[in-house]
């Protein structure tokens, strides 16, 4: 027994019958037998009027493909089926294409500068490492640029101690950028402080303070060559002075230009340096010390960070190593941090002083760090 087709069935298919009929020829119409075109208005199931239409009119009705999921009843009817599709081995590739770039670890150098198009385009976020060292231990501490000040205060014996505390704090400010974010205009300070906190015979006095305000431009080359991206461009102006006076008094001007290479989870950033101002009497031939550049080199694993940082001057054969471990979080965004520094430029005081030190304390952040991540 045929049941006639639903409400639901019938509204679905009046604006299809609509169409055809407004579609079909009028000629057509025309020439078809008025009795049977009354006969076919008068059945009520959707499908078997069209197809007495179609009859009446002589139209042949174009084969359809069948579709997934229902067949077409005798009587009008569609009759729902259970049909299972497997996804196609394209649609199966796609999706774990997909995933895999999402799990994919995105550039170091990219998350560090806000890189990507849809980063926010003015930053204030951290630059160098944010740390506290709580004791750092030097084996040839520096009192020589201070004799005259103890020789004037009548403390001709006083000593630094071996031991002092440090801290350095980095922040830098994207205020311009393009809207794909690859030129941006960037300022940028840094203050690194050495304190004798526990020379309790000096009143704890800061030894040595350096300060570095920079300006910069930023462009991301995007560029691969041999497994490595290019991702980084800085160019800009760099100011550093202790802010003192004779006979202590230490500065010098560079224009500097800093290349930052990246695969994976290791970065490499060189950045040399032209020397526009030397500091005059305070510190004539400081590259002799320093040089003409640094090479910093960045190794991320599971949370860890590595660094190692080398410069010198090649002439003089004078330079300087130094070695970082920060571990993951360990107290809120706290990090562990480990200070290892050998020869000349510990400081700007110590710009042509050798020594080796090694400190413990705790960081914010590594070079590359994401910004913003510490808000």
């Amino acid at each position: 027994m045929t049941r006639p087709a639903s409400r639901k069935t019938r509204v679905s298919f009046s604006p299809l019958l609509l169409a055809i009929a407004f579609a079909v020829p009028g000629a057509v119409l025309a020439g078809a037998p008025p009795g049977r075109l009354t006969a076919c208005a008068a059945i009520e199931a959707d499908l078997e009027r069209l197809a007495c239409y179609d009859r009446a009119t002589g139209r042949r009705a174009a084969a359809k493909p069948a579709t997934p999921g229902a067949v077409a009843g005798t009587a009008g009817r569609v009759v729902a089926q259970d049909v299972t599709v497997a996804p196609a081995p394209a649609a199966v590739q796609d999706a774990a294409s997909a995933t895999r770039a999402a799990a994919a670890p995105a550039s170091l150098l990219d998350t560090a500068w806000g890189l990507e198009p849809d980063s926010s385009r003015y930053l204030i976020s951290l630059y160098r490492p944010n740390y506290f060292l709580l004791g750092r231990y030097s084996d040839r501490p520096n009192e020589a640029p201070f004799d005259v000040l103890f020789n004037a205060f009548d403390k001709t014996d006083a000593e630094l101690d071996s031991t002092e505390a440090e801290f350095q704090l980095s922040f830098k400010a994207r205020l311009w950028a393009t809207d794909d974010r690859r030129f941006g205009l960037w300022a940028a300070y840094t203050q690194r402080s050495q304190w004798q906190v526990y020379n309790s015979d000096l009143s704890a006095p800061f030894r040595e303070t350096n300060y570095e305000p920079e300006v910069f431009v930023t462009y991301n080359p995007a560029l691969s060559f041999g497994g490595f991206d290019w991702r980084l461009l800085n160019v800009g102006y760099n100011h550093q002075s202790n802010g003192r006076s004779d006979p202590i008094s230490r500065s010098w001007d560079r224009l500097v230009a800093e290349f930052g290479i990246e695969r994976g989870d290791f970065a490499l950033l060189v950045r040399p340096w032209v020397v526009i101002d030397d500091g005059g009497d305070d510190n004539p031939d400081i590259t002799d010390y320093m040089g003409w550049g640094d090479i910093t080199a960045t190794y991320k694993w599971e949370g860890h960070s590595f660094t190692v940082m080398g410069r010198g001057n090649p002439e003089t054969g004078k330079g300087t190593a130094q070695l970082t471990w920060m571990s993951p979080p360990v107290l809120g965004p706290l990090r562990a941090y480990v200070e290892a520094f050998s020869g000349y430029g510990d400081s700007l005081i110590d710009y042509n002083w050798y020594q080796n030190t090694i400190g413990v304390g705790v960081s914010l952040n590594d070079y590359l760090d994401r910004p913003g991540r510490w808000w």
